[in-house]
């Protein structure tokens, strides 16, 4: 069999800052055959998650920093071309983690096979039907546990787990308020997602007496995604035993030493819970997940964004839209088969 070559995009150093295609080059490297229980796949769509930042450094983190020399980490979906798996046979389509390659080999246990007979987007399985659906239903329902009439405050609220997190809060009787950064973003959240309130981050001067107006009676729930001086600005605006979930802190990601919060004694003052979490937490519960939000979507209840672009060499530019906002929901990298 002809020998495959892997387009890769690889850490050759830690970044400090943003990423650069100094941090992060190309190489192009042979495919090797598949060792037992191994298979090749073809990757037809890359996830592209701003956690992904996280990994590229040597913290401590819930998974292991990409290791340098290594392709870079991300949720893949990909056609397996080949196979020394008995479970897998070339042309079944599956998800795994993988990387910022073309090809990528891993042992078929780490497969989860789909079914492109259902008729649903591939590309779903990474977005609101995969990791970005779960994190925003298990974070949303379990660690911030809104009640009927509760207010929800919801950052990067545009964004792939934003959006879904206020639209589910919803679901639960709630009055949400989402913020996002820029007009389009806040007229799309209050117009067809259905959100009570929005504020427009970048344009609304004082955050706390922002979040104060459109939140009259406080905050119960903060569904927290960017961290920063936002999150300062929220921890002021919560009620008593008001619940925050951590999802992640994106306005530091690419800060060195960046500052922590300094209003947690809001945490005392107001017996607040700040609850952070990974959708890893809820791994034995995945079926149960996505059985609700697969309902949600097929019914027209739950909307989603999903921003699709084309071409493995565009990756981390595509990937640092991210940090920038300037990407419409779900960002995911495809890989068209010849």
């Amino acid at each position: 069999m002809k020998t495959l070559t892997n387009r890769q995009y690889y850490l050759a150093s830690r970044p400090v800052g943003e990423p650069d295609t100094s941090n992060v080059p190309a190489r192009d490297v042979p495919v090797p055959d598949p060792a037992p229980g191994e298979v090749v796949l073809r990757n037809l769509y890359i996830s592209l998650d701003p956690a992904i930042r996280g990994w590229m450094g040597d913290d401590p983190n819930y998974i292991e920093p990409i290791a340098l020399g290594d392709a870079v980490r991300s949720s893949v979906i990909g056609r397996v071309v080949q196979s020394n798996s008995p479970d897998y046979a070339p042309g079944d389509v599956a998800m795994t983690m993988g990387g910022w390659e073309q090809y990528t080999t891993v042992q078929g246990a780490t497969l989860n096979k789909l079914d492109e007979s259902a008729g649903i987007p591939l590309s779903l399985f990474l977005g609101v039907l995969g990791p970005t659906g779960l994190t925003a239903y298990f974070g949303l329902l379990e660690v911030g546990k809104p009640k009927a009439g509760e207010t929800v405050l919801v950052s990067a609220a545009a964004g792939a787990v934003g959006s879904i997190v206020g639209q589910i809060a919803k679901m639960q009787g709630c009055r949400v308020v989402g913020m996002a950064g820029s007009d389009d973003k806040c007229r799309w959240l209050q117009d067809e997602l259905g959100f009570d309130a929005v504020i427009n981050y970048k344009t609304c001067g004082d955050y706390e007496a922002a979040i104060r107006k459109a939140c009259p009676e406080g905050v119960d729930v903060y569904f927290d995604n960017v961290g920063g001086e936002i999150l300062d600005a929220a921890l002021l605006c919560l009620n008593k035993f008001a619940r925050v979930a951590v999802c992640g802190w994106i306005s530091t990601y690419n800060v060195p030493n960046a500052p922590g919060p300094t209003n947690l004694w809001q945490l005392v003052a107001e017996s607040v819970t700040l609850q952070g979490f990974t959708v890893l937490d809820y791994l034995e519960r995945f079926g149960e997940g996505i059985g609700q939000l697969a309902q949600w979507v097929m019914a027209g209840e739950l909307k989603y964004r999903e921003e699709i672009v084309d071409g493995l060499d565009n990756i981390l530019p595509t990937f640092l839209r991210l940090f920038d906002g300037s990407n419409q929901g779900k960002l995911v990298m495809r890989l068209p088969e010849e």
